[in-house]
């Protein structure tokens, strides 16, 4: 089976989802045949490495291969890969008529401190030859002096229209029926991360061409917002054991970790109609508790201290 996420990833910038802005200011530096370094920061499955491909793919046209560099910086983060590949690439003159080439750096904010110093001195002894593009989810994690010397480009999640469209797209060409209520869960889980909703609609399409919202949360092991509400009310009701039972079946029932189980009820307190002091306080607890699990607490005892803690604060009427 073909790898959803690479067939249909965009080969153009005017191709790219959901990113209008961005793409309208990157298109003038091609058109331009000039740019500086580039930094793209933002939450993975957004089209940072997208977009880094489409412009080597426009500027250099069928050359782009010999101009073009993708290195990941979490598999290569130390000091040598600056002193090594990088600078042996950076050192050679481009093929055709452009003055530079293109190196991406993905997930640049792995690269160490050290390693980040050495990049620095690297992008300015080779600017003629060469254009850095930076790829992060972190912009904070990248050392100023390298941030100063670069444009830099937020990447935001995408917009539900934006994901479901291109998903739409996907199953129309791979022949598959998909219900609306099925693509609102997949932006939903997916939470504006488009290869993550295109992978997840993929594995959903293997066990069968009818794609239902029930189907896409048992293959995403996501538990059904209506039984992560219900625990909820069910809770602040003050009916401590069936709400207690209920989530650990849910649990169960889906393969939920603790975390995960403290990312959704978090997610449907935000959307429950309830008086604005009692969600202030359950989302302040939701979030000391996500800090116990991360810090390595018993998930089971503390998702039962939770729902303690909601069933008193509904007691107490706050």
């Amino acid at each position: 089976m073909d790898i959803w996420t690479e067939k249909y990833r965009p080969k153009k910038l005017d191709e790219i989802y959901g990113q209008v802005s961005i793409v309208k200011r990157l298109k003038s530096f091609v058109k331009s045949k000039s740019m500086p370094h580039l930094l793209f920061s933002g939450p993975a499955g957004t089209g940072k490495s997208t977009c880094a491909l489409a412009i080597a793919r426009e500027l250099y046209g069928d050359e782009w291969g010999h101009n073009f560099i993708e290195l990941n910086a979490s598999d290569e983060r130390g000091i040598d890969v600056i002193r090594g590949k990088i600078k042996d690439f950076a050192r050679t003159m481009p093929i055709g008529g452009m003055p530079f080439k293109l190196i991406l750096l993905d997930e640049a904010d792995s690269l160490t401190k050290d390693a980040q110093h050495a990049l620095r001195r690297t992008m300015e002894k080779y600017a003629g030859t060469c254009r850095f593009i930076l790829d992060c989810n972190y912009s904070s994690k990248i050392i100023d002096p390298i941030q100063s010397r670069c444009a830099v480009f937020r990447f935001k999640p995408l917009e539900e229209g934006a994901v479901i469209e291109l998903l739409k797209e996907v199953s129309s060409k791979e022949g598959l029926k998909i219900s609306d209520e099925a693509l609102k869960a997949l932006y939903e889980i997916s939470r504006g991360d488009l290869r993550k909703a295109i992978n997840l609609l993929q594995a959903t399409a293997s066990i069968s061409k009818n794609v239902d919202v029930s189907l896409i949360y048992e293959v995403a092991s996501y538990a059904k917002p209506d039984e992560i509400t219900k625990v909820v009310k069910l809770a602040l009701d003050g009916n401590f054991e069936k709400a207690k039972n209920l989530m650990m079946d849910t649990m169960l029932k889906y393969g939920l970790s603790g975390i995960d189980a403290i990312k959704q009820l978090h997610s449907q307190v935000i959307k429950m109609d309830l008086p604005h002091a009692l969600k202030i306080k359950l989302i302040d607890k939701i979030g000391e508790y996500e800090f116990r699990i991360v810090e390595g607490a018993d998930e089971y005892l503390q998702i039962d201290a939770l729902i303690a803690q909601m069933c008193y604060l509904g007691s107490a009427g706050l």
